[in-house]
Formats: structure tokens, sequence, C-alpha cells
């Protein structure tokens, strides 16, 4: 008895007889390789329905690379297509480490556009310096807030938040459509209906020696800052430690309430801030196109990169290249442009099983947890 008790605080402390670096490694050696499988199993499973649809697989597969990655225009809408991803994944990320899943980003996104349109309309005629930070402000607020009411219902009065979530980004798309249709509706957006352009003086450009907007690089610092606040901070120790265990975080004393709505209201300002680039960079005013699916893409992103922010920068890419090369897989092969969103469902569906794999391919688990069983 006293020899298992050894072992198990061997293995509490992070310590194991191939040593601290080996436990290490092979964790993160299972951490890239599972997602690895699971998308190799999904893009399996989706050639089998193209063989089925009468389609080939490997001409699908090198269109998608050649769309996506195989040149510099390809990887430029790649990216173009990916920054909003970072940000949208990152709604998904951030609650999940305090045990919550979160899959409404899309409200947040949608109605972070329609305040960031609506704001730049008061402030016209003032310098751009002043109304770029107070569209993005506005945003990333309706944004936190959006989403932060997910967190507050779910810890004052036990809503499932996945269910509240999913709901509310309904509801955010109608008061999306309620608003540009009627109280901010341009009277010369006719065919669309549309707030009014925020001006040419207040579009955000594009990065120097690219046609990519400069949400890309905002993406990957908010990814970095994440991942800073997560695994370097006293916040992020605490928030790790609910999503671990809700009960053991109460025992500790930690202010779980806290810890939820300020991740959950991060979390939102993240996709809210994605709305403003929609609108500030691509769109240049707030219609029914800020619903694009953004929102919903990220949380495949975020699953793929297993919530962890770094690895949502890679993942975001991945995805990125696939939605790109969605037209060109139309025009060469004849099937829907939506042939794409198949496959991210099926990718998806294939991260989910792959879920189950964790712990349970030995050579990925430490000696001593092996000499146990």
């Amino acid at each position: 008895m006293s020899d298992l008790t050894t072992k198990l605080g061997m293995i509490a402390a992070g310590s194991g007889v191939a040593g601290d670096g080996t436990v290490r490694l092979k964790r993160a050696a299972e951490a890239v390789a599972v997602p690895i499988l699971a998308v190799l199993g999904g893009a399996a499973a989706f050639s089998l329905f193209l063989l089925l649809a009468g389609a080939s697989p490997l001409q699908l597969y090198g269109l998608i690379w050649t769309g996506g990655f195989g040149s510099w225009f390809s990887w430029q809408n790649t990216l173009q297509r990916a920054a909003p991803l970072l940000l949208t994944a990152l709604c998904v990320a951030l609650p999940a480490r305090v045990g919550l899943v979160i899959i409404g980003g899309e409200g947040a996104l949608v109605l972070g556009g329609v305040a960031a349109a609506a704001i730049a309309q008061p402030l016209q005629g003032l310098p751009a310096a002043l109304v770029i930070p107070a569209m993005a402000l506005a945003a990333m607020t309706v944004g936190a807030v959006w989403i932060g009411s997910v967190g507050a219902l779910r810890h004052w009065r036990g809503v499932n938040e996945t269910i509240a979530s999913l709901l509310m980004a309904y509801i955010a798309i109608a008061l999306m459509n309620h608003l540009v249709e009627g109280p901010l509706r341009d009277p010369a957006s006719l065919n669309k209906p549309s707030t009014a352009a925020i001006g040419d003086a207040y579009r955000i450009g594009a990065m120097p020696g690219m046609d990519v907007h400069w949400g890309l690089a905002a993406g990957i610092v908010a990814c970095g800052l994440a991942w800073l606040l997560i695994e370097r901070t006293g916040f992020g120790f605490g928030a790790r430690i609910t999503g671990g265990n809700l009960r053991a975080a109460q025992l500790q004393g930690l202010a779980v309430g806290r810890l939820l709505i300020a991740t959950t209201a991060l979390a939102g300002a993240c996709a809210g801030l994605a709305g403003l680039f929609e609108v500030a960079a691509v769109q240049g005013r707030a219609n029914a196109s800020l619903a694009a699916g953004y929102g919903y893409s990220g949380i495949l992103v975020a699953f793929l990169a297993r919530q962890n922010p770094l690895a949502i920068i890679p993942m975001a890419l991945l995805l990125g290249g696939i939605a790109a090369a969605g037209g060109l897989i139309q025009r060469r092969m004849g099937l829907p442009d939506a042939t794409v969103l198949v496959l991210q469902g099926v990718l998806f569906v294939a991260i989910l099983l792959g879920e189950t794999l964790y712990g349970r391919i030995p050579w990925f688990q430490p000696r001593i947890t092996r000499d146990i069983r």
C-alpha cells in the first residue's frame, strides 16, 4: 500500500520513473498527436462520402491545398478568413478553462459589429485616432456584456451555459436584423438593409505588404495575451482550478462566481472585437453579412486547439484555408460551395470522438501510471 501511495504522490507531483522531462514530452506529444489523428480520421470519413457522391477525394484535397495554401494570393485569402476565427475561437477557449462550454460567439460578433457601426455615426468628423478606439471599445463592451451575462446566469441561476449561449446567439442575430432594418437603417440601402457607412476615414486598412487587414495581427496578439493570462497569472491559475474541480475551488476560497463572469466577459469582448474588424475592415457598415458563421467555425477551431490559445493560431489557419478553397472546389468539381461546411462538420465530430483517446494510448502514458494499472 505504501508503494502505491508513493507512486500516486509522484504522479501528482508530475514526476515518474522516466523523469519529469519525459512525462512532459509525452503529454505534449499526445496533445499534438490526438488532434492530428482525429483530423485524419475525419478526412478519411469525408473521403468515403465523396466516393459515394462520385467525386474524387484526392482532387478535393488537392484543391484545398491550391485554394488555401498554394500561392501567395491563396495565403492572403486564408489569412483574411482566419483573422476573425482567432478571436471567436478565444470566445470558446477562455470559458472552457473555467469549465464552461460557450458556443454563442456568433451573437457577440454581430452585436459588436452593430455597436461599432452605431457609435461611429455621432462621432463623424472627429480624428480617426479617437473614433476607431471608441468603436473598438463599444464592440468589446457589448460583446463582454452579452457573453458575460451567460456566465452570470450560470453562476447565479444555474442556467446551462451551452444552451443559454446558443439561444442568445439567435436572439443577437434577430436583434441585429431588427436594428439594421429599422432604427439604424440607412435609407439609401435599398436591396440590402444596412447602417450608414462608417466613412473611409475610419476604415481599418491592410497590413504592409499584404492584402490582409489588421484584425489578423490583433487576433494573434489576443491569443498570446490570453495564453499569458491563463498560464502565467494568478487569475489563470484560479481559472484552471475552477475548471478542473469547481467544488475544490470553492473549498479553497476562490471567488468562483467572479472568475466565471470575468472569463466569459473577456471571451465576449474578443468576439465583439471580431465584429469591429468585420465592420471597419471588411464591410464598412453593419448588415446581415455580419452573420457569416465565424462564431460557429470558431467552436471547431477551439476544439481542434484543445482550448490552448497559442494552438488556436495554426488551427485557425487550417480552417481558414479550407474555407478559402470553397469557391475553387465549386468551380472545378461542380460541388456545392457548402461542401467545405460539411467537411468542417465531419472534422468536428471526429474531434469530439478523438477526445476519448486521451489517456488511452499506452505510449503516451507515463510508465509509472502503466505500472499501477
